[in-house]
């Protein structure tokens, strides 16, 4: 048994997996950052649990997160999938899929991918907070509401600052480990 952890990874073994092995991690993956990004947006209003039970689900909605595949679905196949039960079945959060991954390309034909473009607001170097307590934490900051600002510019969806936030702390881009948490990546 881990001893330290964060505290809001002990609900489940496997709030304590992604936890352990992937929040907080540096990703450069295009696919796995878009796979992010979707769901810290079909959090909103939810659990992260409600949504991490749901992942293979979404992973098999949303052709693995290749975006120019999910870039291509037509509205019929959208609405086959609200009735999925392996995903949130809102249907804003659907569309909002496609949306996303066809900015996400337009994103990538202008920076090359999305990794460089979520990383040069931090010029490639990680943030690292050392919160003490989960009350340290903050949902946005003024970095994630720039980067939601833009985001919406570049007719992105469900990308408010806390959401945005959310994905800078999963991928890795901030560190917001609680000190003592034997996960910390310094």
């Amino acid at each position: 048994m881990v001893t330290g952890r964060c505290a809001w990874a002990d609900s489940s073994q496997a709030m304590r997996d992604y936890h352990d092995r992937e929040w907080g991690v540096p990703s450069h993956d295009d696919r796995h950052l878009f796979e992010m990004l979707t769901l810290e947006g079909a959090q909103a209003g939810l659990s992260w649990a409600t949504i991490l039970n749901r992942r293979g689900g979404y992973r098999r909605a949303f052709a693995s997160f290749e975006a120019a595949k999910v870039a291509a679905f037509d509205d019929r196949r959208l609405e086959r999938l609200r009735h999925n039960e392996g995903i949130i079945r809102n249907r804003l959060k659907i569309y909002s899929t496609r949306t996303n991954a066809q900015a996400l390309l337009r994103l990538q034909a202008e920076f090359g991918s999305f990794s460089t473009y979520l990383w040069n607001w931090v010029d490639g170097t990680r943030i690292v907070n050392h919160p003490r307590t989960l009350a340290d934490l903050r949902p946005t900051t003024e970095l994630s509401d720039r980067i939601s600002r833009d985001l919406k510019r570049r007719d992105f969806t469900f990308v408010g600052s806390t959401i945005v936030y959310s994905l800078l702390e999963a991928v890795g881009i901030v560190d917001d480990h609680l000190t003592g948490c034997p996960f910390k990546r310094q």
